[in-house]
């Protein structure tokens, strides 16, 4: 261990505008994929649909089956002023926190589409708001909320994709095996998986399936000088009877994603099901359960890079974007992915 894996400026790096992908690889497996063998130092760069032969044949394979929700929704004041709101995550059935683009106070409340309402209920030190969610003056639970912003909302891209939203995002911003409805940004590993590679992955690998929606903090880039000091965000995570299995076994784990990661690595450390996982991976806090990572290129200072190198080692990390960046891969959440075995 030594100072410069706990700076934050170490996980700097410059990257040019068009190596950011603003749009996904078509078929989604047709993305590259480059392979780093820890074992023996060695880079390979292949395809995504190559994914197999590289998984080494004793794997469990563990997926977080997280499906994003339409959690950007445009409204209006009752002055007529208009306002975005994005959900971030439910706090509790009525409770939930958001992030509004508009100046509000409690009370403040925000009239969108098919009759929906939202009340701000209290403003948070971090920016973000609780609200609560109305139709027709009758309080709206999470889960009834669910199928109205289906309706009227917009799939919440990513601040670094400069466009609005359109009908290919639903499908394409979303995993092949998504099913519990809660994240607000895409698990983007397992984005890269057709149809029938992940059927062909789950034939041949024993596997099993988390759940850790992924909340907008995970863009949030590291603002603190040393790493340590970073509050991490929190999201809610639940670990199926199935992964539970396969966690509690000798087996070894490759994990689809760092939200499958941080869930993993949180049920090692607490043994608990369900509830709110805050786990901060990086190089002074290293994986315990997880041997072997698929994962995208992620965006400087975050800490999704300081997972990566909790892996990897903060020099290794640091060739490793310098080789992808060089090769031309294409970077964040639509862009191309990275195994460590």
């Amino acid at each position: 261990m030594n100072n410069k894996e706990l700076l934050t400026s170490s996980y700097d790096f410059f990257l040019e505008k068009e190596l950011i992908a603003t749009c996904p690889a078509s078929p989604r497996d047709s993305a590259k994929l480059l392979i780093y063998d820890r074992a023996t130092d060695e880079i390979s760069h292949v395809r995504f649909s190559d994914l197999e032969t590289f998984i080494p044949k004793e794997c469990a394979v563990i997926f977080n089956d997280t499906k994003v929700i339409k959690a950007r929704l445009f409204g209006k004041k009752e002055s007529g002023g208009k306002i975005e709101l994005l959900i971030n995550r439910a706090i509790n059935a009525n409770d939930i926190n958001v992030y509004i683009r508009a100046k509000v106070k409690e009370g403040t409340k925000v009239f969108f589409a098919k009759d929906l309402v939202a009340e701000v209920k209290e403003l948070r030190d971090d920016g973000s708001r609780i609200v609560n969610f109305y139709l027709a003056e009758k309080p709206l639970r999470f889960e009834e909320l669910l199928p109205i912003i289906d309706k009227i909302g917009h799939i919440p891209l990513p601040p670094y994709i400069k466009r609005e939203d359109n009908k290919e995002d639903e499908s394409e911003y979303q995993s092949v095996f998504a099913k519990e409805e809660g994240a607000v940004a895409a698990p983007t590993a397992s984005l890269h998986f057709t149809k029938e590679q992940h059927e062909r992955v789950c034939k041949n690998f024993a596997h099993a399936y988390v759940t850790l929606h992924v909340g907008s903090g995970t863009f949030k880039p590291v603002e603190c000088d040393t790493i340590t000091e970073h509050p991490m965000h929190s999201e809610y995570y639940a670990i199926s009877d199935e992964a539970k299995e396969l966690l509690d076994s000798d087996r070894k784990i490759l994990s689809v994603g760092t939200t499958s990661t941080r869930t993993i690595e949180f049920y090692a450390r607490s043994r608990v099901q369900k509830g709110e996982a805050n786990l901060f991976l990086h190089p002074n806090n290293r994986p315990l359960r997880v041997n072997h990572l698929l994962t995208n290129f992620h965006l400087p200072k975050s800490t999704l890079l300081m997972l990566v190198a909790s892996f990897t080692g903060l020099e290794k990390a640091q060739k490793l974007y310098k080789i992808a960046i060089e090769q031309r891969y294409r970077f964040y959440s639509y862009g191309d992915a990275m195994l460590i075995l």
